[in-house]
């Protein structure tokens, strides 16, 4: 028995289940399956499927009997995660994406860490290629620009990376979930900023290694965008005035870039409507702690060319 695993019985009850999004990827999605139901901790795996119209569903279905699946009509992004998680009944969730599977003892590593760590809400896991020669170049960015310290077995963050985090249930399910308009880029935003005004933590940790095959994507126009609009949207709901001036000129500043500013500056303050019912501001420590990373992300990408340039210039890693 290990950490992943608690007895029940006379046998071994996962402690951890794992919540996989995909949509028309039906061989990533089968190959990722495949290597989270071999992993040594067992999970339980649930697949939240976004509206596939390819063989994805039902080639599950076949292949592997026991596996949970949730249909979506559409493709929800991001809010696909939703009902997936709410139908998991383990003390943890971790969440991937159809080309993305946790490595042997990861979660594990992580149980660990939540049990010995009460405060810590999510873990953000290490992504890597699957021969580990090359980190994805985000988990670069949280690690150098993220504080340390207290005895956290990783650095501090103010996000994380919703397609490779493991979750306490618990925590989970006091807060709102996914926010549906953010659902293509942003909502994971919010969520830390809830945590961590909640008195959450979000850490950081290299023992919990995820494999990811491409380890990294362009964005399109429009992703690029949606993005920056979004991040917009999400400080005006939480973060000071100043904070929200200047992520909005980010996001003008991306806009223009893309050659879209009429149309997305139009769709952002059509939004801002939206973002500014729901707004209430973060205590002052997490306001503290955003600005200190934003600091050390533009001295990062200033002293690190190559990882600038593998990090999306509105502020979000291609993923």
């Amino acid at each position: 028995m290990n950490a992943s695993t608690h007895a029940s019985g006379s046998q071994l009850v996962p402690r951890v289940t794992v919540v996989v999004l995909t949509r028309n990827h039906v061989r990533q999605t089968v190959d990722t399956v495949a290597r989270l139901m071999a992993l040594p901790e067992h999970p339980n795996v649930i697949v939240a499927d976004n509206g596939s119209s390819d063989t994805t569903v039902s080639l599950l279905a076949s292949l592997f009997p026991q596996l949970r699946i949730v249909q979506g009509l559409r493709d929800l992004g991001m809010t696909g995660f939703n009902r997936a998680v709410a139908l998991a009944h383990t003390d943890y969730v971790a969440c991937c994406d159809d080309s993305t599977w946790f490595a042997p003892g990861a979660l594990a590593r992580a149980t660990q860490l939540l049990d010995a760590h009460p405060r810590i809400a999510v873990i953000s896991a290490c992504v890597a290629d699957e021969a580990e020669r090359e980190i994805h170049p985000a988990c670069q960015m949280l690690s150098a620009t993220s504080p340390g310290g207290n005895g956290l077995p990783g650095p501090a963050l103010v996000n994380f990376m919703a397609g490779a985090c493991i979750f306490r249930a618990s925590v989970l399910s006091e807060l709102h979930r996914y926010e549906e308009r953010l659902s293509h880029g942003g909502a994971e935003e919010l969520v830390a900023l809830d945590l961590l005004a909640a008195g959450h933590l979000i850490v950081y940790c290299e023992g919990a290694l995820a494999h990811r095959e491409p380890l990294y994507r362009w964005f399109t126009r429009a992703q690029h965008c949606t993005l920056a609009r979004n991040s917009a949207w999400v400080a005006w709901m939480r973060l000071p005035l100043r904070d929200a001036l200047a992520a909005t000129g980010r996001a003008l500043a991306v806009f223009a870039r893309q050659r879209s500013l009429g149309p997305a500056g139009f769709a952002m303050l059509r939004g801002a409507f939206w973002a500014l019912r729901r707004r209430h501001v973060v205590p002052p420590h997490v306001v503290q702690l955003t600005r200190q990373v934003r600091r050390a992300e533009h001295h990062v990408r200033i002293g690190v060319p190559a990882m600038a340039e593998k990090y999306d210039r509105s502020g979000q890693s291609a993923w």
